[in-house]
């Protein structure tokens, strides 16, 4: 690792030292200087495009030219005539002022070549082509070679450390909700042009009168001969693997039609390799672009969500069998009118093994007290076997009507249902072996309606409403051997039949929300510097929950026990809830004064709630009716086109779902049983956040800087106490303040074709915590660095260098641990003779805790062939895990554990692929 670094390095200094600068200002007819004019300069001998620079707020541009070579500079501006000059270099650097005339005073230049990146407003415009060479497939990998361009661990993209909420081809919406159906299969060769919409704004009325610059999207120009015309590529492959894995298939086709006046995108995926678009978490939360109407009020409800958890990453799976049928499509009958939607079908099966090591922090006995909170359960070994059904069905439909530019009216239907079902065999050392079954059928019902009228240029009316229908009913068993008696007393608490050979324990539940979440914004424009925002708003929640505990006993009868456990007051507790309702409502107006003054924008704030806030139970009624006040304040320094300052706070209600008021017990599993609290009040968060961003393509310098912290008061925790291993969890109000605050920032720079990154992340935690009755402070500190260094050659191999080092300190009260992560890895890619391609990728994972290292490697290549660049067949050999471990290792601490895993994975497979590209 070390000499490829040290080769890099000599690479970029010869380079530089067989480079001249050439360096001077543009300016206009009147000797104003030009910000963001265009230069380029054109390598006469090879015809290719040696340098480019954009214009600094001074005019001023530097070029890297070679020694001894002749060259033809462009100069080009919006709204100028473009100049063209043949120059020719020597051994000396070059100083040269450019003057741009109005259009009509000189013939405008044909440029021979486009800037790789141009700036026109909020838009910032990739020409796709100046950063490919050839190894590309996808449209992630064309992003991934942008600069400013990020493809973070969760495969989002990243503009300027913001998070792309839209990809959008030639405008029209691309599966709105999730960006990566779109980076994994739009084709690279499709693509001519990325369109960064910086501040992008959903509706072009309350574009002057919003702040948007939380808002990224990205629109995809597509290549002059993919309009009109069928584009894209099936994918057919087999393979061999170790048993159970011994026949591999793979059928991939994506195929797109974009028109003027209609699209249509169809994407399939049928394999047992595990590469998958998207992971079932995904489709879970796959949201089709919709926004609450109350999400800058200052109020958060949670309506929980009682489905399967699944599996974080697909890569922590033994077996993956997937498939994956999706249509997207859009349609103009005429100017005003557009019509769009997506159907998304998922089917997975997912077999799993992990084990696990727990060790459990101790308790110190508090001696105010009379009882012994010093219980520390034992630690514990598992093994978990298990299987993972899913099949997901997900299907949006919109509407969009604009007669004239006063007039929009937006309509979006969003409709999901799933049918999920889990087995899990758990082999503790504590309580033995347990086989557990999870299944829900769960499905939503999301409509959007929104209406904006401008009455004249001074006065805008804005109506948005959304209503929200779930259905969700999780059904829960487990099959408890109990070899070792450590269920017994939890068994009593229950009520259960302690005579049988085994524990047969079921819960069925069944949770209905129906919100509605409604605003109308009121805009006068006082001025062109300053706005005034009026909003009234509300939201109403209402949620049915009921649940019910059983066993069934070894004759087969079905026993609805009787508890002996008791809550906080001493009452005893149910296993049954019948019929809990619980009413939400809230009210509000809110006012925002945004002004402009010099390089400053302000938008102070403050709405006004009447909440109301009510759940029945067991024939009792809680209610909780208060008013509040919330202020809200957003500054902005715009230093430079492209450099800004930008500094947020809110104030924060956070209401919890029916879930935690529910005051019978629940089982989220056989050992974490947990039982409401009918009275839980709000919590109030403050929150602060200030963001940096400069985006310099004079000196190809990118900086992007987040610091937040919020402290929340009245924050809902838990009381949590042990029998052995097994928790009993409720919840309250908690006095003791919790705090988080992080860092983030990331500093990028090109040298000719080398691009440096830095990353940097900070984050600590200090979370309250109250186990055996104890109250004890459980603090965390995370620092992560991430270096990377990147070439971007258009003829010679291309290699990525990057480097993890992540320290995690925990502060459990008597229990203090680090961890240390050291991850280097590399990816390598060459294309070869116009006609091969090669791309492999390694890592090397490291974790230490407590001296102890444990290691695990990954490496992954393909070998693919095309006759030339524009060929219709590839063939291709690809290779996954070719060191053929048998599992990931991780290291790390919850709220009242530090745990140590190892997941078991796919084994190496080898698979050669057909694909025809259209």
């Amino acid at each position: 690792m070390k000499k490829v670094i040290m080769l890099l390095c000599l690479v970029a200094i010869s380079s530089t030292y067989a480079q001249i600068k050439m360096q001077g200002v543009v300016k206009d007819s009147i000797g104003a200087p030009l910000e963001l004019a265009n230069v380029i300069a054109i390598n006469q001998e090879t015809n290719g495009l040696e340098s480019y620079a954009v214009t600094n707020d001074k005019g001023k541009y530097i070029l890297s030219l070679g020694k001894n070579g002749k060259y033809k500079l462009q100069v080009s501006y919006i709204g100028l005539a473009s100049y063209e000059e043949i120059i020719t270099t020597t051994e000396s650097d070059i100083t040269k002022d450019f003057i741009l005339m109005p259009d009509n005073a000189l013939d405008a230049v044909e440029l021979t070549y486009e800037m790789p990146v141009t700036v026109k407003g909020d838009t910032l415009i990739y020409n796709a082509d100046s950063f490919k060479n050839g190894t590309e497939r996808k449209l992630e990998d064309v992003l991934a070679k942008l600069p400013g361009v990020e493809i973070n661990d969760d495969g989002q993209i990243e503009v300027e450390g913001k998070t792309v909420s839209k990809i959008m081809v030639e405008g029209k919406d691309f599966f709105d909700g999730d960006t990566k159906l779109a980076t994994k299969n739009i084709p690279s060769n499709a693509v001519d042009k990325v369109q960064v919409l910086r501040n992008y704004a959903e509706v072009g009325q309350l574009r002057s009168v919003t702040n948007n610059q939380d808002n990224v999207a990205i629109n995809i120009k597509l290549k002059e001969g993919k309009k009109n015309f069928w584009f894209g590529d099936v994918t057919a492959g087999a393979g061999a693997a170790p048993s159970p894995n011994d026949e591999l298939y793979l059928v991939q086709p994506k195929l797109f039609y974009y028109s003027p006046k209609y699209s249509v995108n169809i994407i399939g995926d049928m394999n047992n390799i595990g590469e998958v678009a998207l992971t079932n978490r995904d489709i879970r939360g796959f949201g089709g672009g919709f926004r609450l109407p109350s999400r800058t009020s200052g109020t958060n409800i949670n309506l929980g969500d009682n489905g399967l958890a699944g599996l974080t990453n697909i890569a922590n799976a033994q077996e993956v069998v997937t498939k994956l049928a999706s249509a997207n499509f859009s349609y103009s009958p005429n100017k005003a009118l557009d019509l769009s939607g997506f159907l998304i079908y998922n089917s997975s099966r997912l077999r799993t093994r992990e084990e696990n090591f727990v060790e459990y922090i101790e308790v110190e006995d508090d001696p105010n007290t009379p009882i012994d909170e010093s219980l520390t359960p034992p630690n514990e070994e598992t093994i978990s076997t298990g299987r993972e059904a899913t099949n997901q069905f997900v299907t949006k439909l919109s509407a969009s009507y604009k007669p004239n530019v006063n007039n929009q009216l937006d309509y979006d239907v969003l409709a999901r249902t799933s049918d999920d079902q889990e087995r899990q065999n758990l082999f503790s050392s504590v309580v033995g072996n347990t086989n557990q079954l999870d299944q829900v059928k769960p499905f939503s019902i999301n409509q959007n309606l929104n209406y904006y009228y401008t009455l004249n240029e001074n006065n805008i009316f804005a109506f948005e409403a959304q209503h929200l229908i779930k259905d969700e009913d999780p059904f829960y068993n487990a099959v408890l051997d109990d070899d070792n008696d450590a269920f017994d007393n939890t068994a009593t608490d229950l009520g259960l039949n302690l005579n049988q050979i085994n524990y047969d324990l079921n819960q069925e539940r069944r949770v209905k929300s129906n919100q509605l979440d409604a605003k109308l914004d009121y805009y006068n424009i006082l001025n062109s510097k300053s706005n005034i925002n009026l909003t009234l708003g509300t939201i109403f929640s209402q949620q049915n929950f009921n649940s019910n505990i059983f066993q069934f006993l070894d004759d087969g009868t079905r026993l609805e026990p009787t508890p002996t456990a008791t809550d906080l007051e001493n009452n005893t507790l149910s296993a049954f809830n019948d019929d809990v309702e619980y009413r939400f409502s809230d009210v509000y107006l809110g006012v925002h004064y945004r002004f402009k003054t010099g390089k400053f924008t302000f938008t102070p704030g403050v709405s006004f709630h009447a909440y109301s806030n009510q759940n029945t139970q067991n024939g009792n009624t809680f209610k909780d009716n208060f008013f509040d006040v919330l202020p809200d304040f957003e500054a902005r320094i715009q230093f430079k086109k492209s450099e800004a300052l930008q500094f947020n706070y809110n104030m924060t209600n956070t209401f919890t779902d029916v879930t935690n008021i529910a005051k019978g017990l629940v089982l989220n599993n056989f050992n974490s049983i947990q039982f409401g609290n009918p009275e839980l009040q709000n919590a109030l968060s403050h929150n602060f956040t200030l963001f940096y961003s400069s985006f310099n393509l004079f000196n190809y310098t990118n900086v992007f800087a987040r610091a937040s912290y919020s402290i929340n008061e009245d924050q809902i925790r838990s009381l949590t106490n042990f029998e052995n291993v097994i928790t009993t969890n409720t919840f309250f109000n908690s006095q003791f303040a919790d705090e988080n605050a992080s860092l983030f920032g990331r500093v990028e720079r090109t040298f000719g074709k080398i691009r440096a990154r830095l990353g940097a992340n900070f984050n600590y935690s200090k979370l309250n915590q109250f186990i055996q009755g104890r109250q004890s402070l459980n603090q965390r500190f995370t620092q992560t660095y991430t270096p990377e260094l990147r070439t971007n050659f258009r003829e010679a191999p291309n290699l990525r260098l990057r480097y993890r080092y992540t320290v995690t300190d925990n502060d459990q009260g008597n229990n203090t641990t680090k961890f240390i992560t050291r991850a280097p890895s590399i990816e390598f890619d060459a294309y070869i003779w116009d006609a091969l391609t090669f791309v492999t990728e390694f890592t090397y994972n490291e974790q230490e805790n407590a001296g102890q290292t444990e290691v695990f490697k990954t490496w992954d290549a393909s070998l693919r062939y095309r006759k030339d660049r524009d060929a219709k067949w590839e063939y291709s050999l690809r290779a996954s895990n070719i060191l053929d471990i048998d599992s990931n290792i991780n290291n790390g601490a919850g709220n009242i554990s530090v745990f140590s895993s190892e997941t078991f994975i796919q084994p190496r497979f080898i698979t050669f692929r057909l694909t025809y590209t259209l």
